[in-house]
């Protein structure tokens, strides 16, 4: 039995053309660091592999592994870091170049664009015929190789692309099918989690999903399985009664001086971010098609539409701003702006409401936290940042090391939270627990001696040539030592002439006196061209 979405989806089915640039982290990576197009390559975010290229997937290299483990299938792979606004940046010109041949390009993420086939299709004499010249037109102006897939809906859209398909009107249902349920699962939406339950499950391809019942679907997956159970049927992620924005939604924004830095850029997007999302939860709606405006010194005016497959929280629409920013102002020279940014407009193009989505619209801050309490803490950093600075509130993200002050990492508020190392690694030599509750930027300088009152140093082996017996730092008179545990060795960079070399550490507890109580340090030997003692931090 056919469903009244399904039946509205047929009568209002948007036909859409995609044009995706396989492998673009990669490709931007490699244009960016300068690593040929045929070496093996593999972008990494937290130590696992967002995207390889098609040299590296030869060698058994997969999306979601372990770095350790992709360099041991490819020891030749090329290491690259994942940067968003770097992927955008890149991405501007391509974007530029499909907009020169069809109206109405919406980006859905760096490497995929969206157009409205209907119109385009009309000037070139039909879909079939406006593929090829588009193609042709992207690869000459970039050099940049792309495919085109055209069907109902965004998402078959997309997966028609990546085969290089026309899904003729109607036969969308039947094209999704066949495929794998592993599908369901895009860069620009997670659901690894749910693909796995249901291949757990038994139901490996999306025509086999598609065949549930919606209501029980969304029984026993919430609203995230009723998205996905939409999509394997062929309906759009969204029902079609979406809402006509009012004009007053749109959030304009002045600045005086005018932006000409990335970094101005982004903290004014979270400003305005943040402003744009207010409007639309005072409606109850949320935007889905978010149009990026922005007007020069000059008189310029540079405009940009974005995608997106969920509703876009305050974070989602500062990210777009920043990353928008970065393609118009490294663009190459005459196609940038040739003056700041003095008037930066936030315009949704799409709205939904809350009932058709059934999904958390009222998510904020940077991890997602939502509720009044949330709301608020997060527009009073935000005003603090507007006082202070972008850098004068941060957080602390815990990442992987050795030392303490490896281990914690401040990130700016409103920024992403992702550790750049796995914090479960073995970390050969790191410090038990507990860590010392201060660690110095700046470490003085300390005197360890033995019973003798000799210089306390460390051997080619990493021992102690004797017992710590005093220690003297901060310019104050030495206190005795104790006990003391350690040491703790670290091989850094050894093969580097200019290095530090060999790092000892070792944690001491010195006696109380008359004026100060018991204090415990934690001391580092470095062996450089002069080897010393530093104080690494106090322990509480």
């Amino acid at each position: 039995m056919t469903s009244w979405w399904e039946e509205q989806w047929e009568e209002h089915a948007v036909r859409m053309l995609v044009l995706w640039c396989p492998d673009w982290p990669v490709v931007a990576a490699c244009s960016a660091a300068g690593v040929p197009a045929d070496r093996p390559a593999a972008v990494f975010e937290a130590n696992r592999v967002r995207a390889c290229s098609a040299t590296a997937r030869g060698h058994g290299v997969r999306r979601g592994m372990r770095r350790r483990e992709a360099q041991s299938r490819c020891p030749e792979i090329a290491v690259l870091d994942w940067d968003q606004g770097r992927d955008t940046r890149l991405f501007e010109p391509v974007a530029v170049a499909v907009e020169e041949l069809v109206v109405g390009v919406e980006v859905v993420r760096p490497g995929v664009v969206a157009v409205p086939v209907s119109g385009a299709a009309s000037y070139f004499g039909g879909e079939t015929e406006l593929v090829e010249p588009l193609v042709d037109h992207v690869s000459a102006v970039t050099g940049v190789e792309c495919q085109v897939g055209i069907a109902d809906g965004l998402f078959a859209a997309q997966l028609a692309a990546h085969r290089e398909m026309v899904v003729e009107r109607g036969r969308t249902a039947d094209f999704l099918a066949p495929l794998r349920i592993t599908e369901l699962d895009q860069p620009d939406v997670d659901r690894a989690e749910l693909v796995g339950l249901l291949r757990r499950l038994g139901l490996y391809t999306l025509g086999a999903f598609a065949t549930l019942h919606e209501r029980d679907v969304a029984t026993r997956f919430g609203s995230a399985g009723r998205l996905a159970h939409r999509l394997s049927r062929g309906v759009d992620e969204r029902p079609p009664d979406r809402r006509t924005p009012p004009p007053e939604l749109a959030v304009v924004e002045e600045f005086d001086p005018a932006l000409d830095r990335v970094d101005a850029a982004a903290f004014a997007a979270r400003t305005a971010a943040d402003k744009f999302h207010s409007g639309l939860s005072e409606r109850g709606i949320a935007c889905t098609v978010l149009r990026i405006e922005a007007f020069t010194e000059e008189e310029e005016r540079v405009a940009r539409t974005w995608r997106c497959g969920e509703p876009l929280t305050p974070q989602a629409v500062a990210d777009r701003v920043r990353w928008q920013f970065e393609g118009w102002l490294h663009a190459a020279a005459g196609s940038r702006p040739t003056a700041g940014v003095v008037r930066l407009c936030l315009e949704p193009q799409e709205t939904v409401t809350g009932s058709s989505l059934q999904l958390g619209l009222w998510q904020s801050g940077s991890e997602g936290d939502h509720g009044p309490e949330a709301d608020s803490a997060d527009r009073a950093l935000v005003r603090v940042q507007g006082l202070l600075g972008p850098d004068a509130v941060c957080t602390a993200v815990f990442d992987g090391g050795r030392a303490p002050g490896e281990r914690v990492r401040l990130v700016p508020w409103g920024e992403r939270r992702v550790p750049a190392e796995s914090v479960g690694a073995p970390w050969p030599g790191r410090l038990p627990a507990p860590s010392p509750a201060t660690v110095f930027e700046q470490p003085p300088r300390a005197s360890v001696t033995d019973s003798t009152g000799t210089e306390l140093a460390v051997t080619a082996r990493h021992r102690l040539t004797a017992a710590p017996c005093h220690v003297a730092v901060w310019d104050e008179p030495g206190r005795w030592v104790r006990m003391w545990a350690g040491p703790w060795p670290v091989g850094a960079r050894w093969w580097d002439p200019h290095g530090k070399g060999a790092l000892v550490r070792i944690q001491i507890v010195l006696s109380a006196d008359m004026e100060t109580s018991e204090t415990a340090l934690l001391l580092r030997w470095e062996a450089s061209k002069s080897p010393q003692w530093l104080v690494e931090g106090v322990y509480d």
